[in-house]
């Protein structure tokens, strides 16, 4: 009934039926994660008035906690969820307790409720967050829209009518520019300001 997509990663349909109400997925080597699209496969749909409260988990050395992601229903049969900012940042987390190796199996649970009850839920957010990242995805879109913009111009050296009053930037000047700055504004998204 329901299937779960990791960027770069086939889908995984093997959903583990822990009761008749809760479903577990297993995401092995979930330390560079950074969102995962939870999705109904049309095979089978909720109950009437029912849907899914989607849950994620961290292992921890003081054990797994749930957090509440969102949810899915008939009428919004997938999801899409950024999990990087809820597992811990800090590897030492995750060091070896008593000898054994840390895990890095993150979970997704689904958890069959009243569309009632999900409506009063409010899924989780994070108590401080950074103005950072929208400002790196608005720098991102903003340089794509661009590139893209000043691409559907381009036109080959045969099409080119001569004009001693027009300039022309090849593409190729444009990209590597493109592919420098997000570079550069990944390493450091303030460099702009030196």
């Amino acid at each position: 009934m329901f299937g779960l997509v990791v960027a770069g990663r086939l889908v995984q349909t093997d959903v583990n039926q822990i009761s008749e109400t809760e479903f577990l997925f297993n995401i092995p080597d979930a330390d560079n994660i950074n969102h995962v699209v939870i999705f109904m496969t049309g095979q089978a749909p909720f109950p009437q008035e029912l849907g899914g409260a989607v849950y994620f988990s961290w292992p921890s050395p003081e054990g797994s906690s749930w957090l509440l992601l969102g949810h899915i229903t008939n009428s919004k049969p997938s999801a899409i969820f950024k999990i990087s900012k809820l597992k811990p940042a800090d590897s030492k987390l995750q060091q070896n307790l008593f000898g054994q190796q840390p895990s890095h199996l993150a979970q997704i649970g689904i958890s069959v409720e009243p569309l009632s009850q999900l409506a009063q839920q409010t899924p989780t957010t994070l108590a401080a967050t950074s103005t950072l990242e929208p400002f790196l995805e608005f720098s991102q879109k903003m340089l794509e829209n661009f590139v893209n913009y000043c691409s559907s111009f381009t036109i080959n050296q045969s099409q080119m009518a001569p004009n001693p009053t027009e300039t022309y930037i090849p593409l190729s000047t444009l990209q590597t520019w493109f592919q420098n700055f997000q570079r550069r504004l990944q390493q450091n998204p303030y460099f702009w300001r030196s």
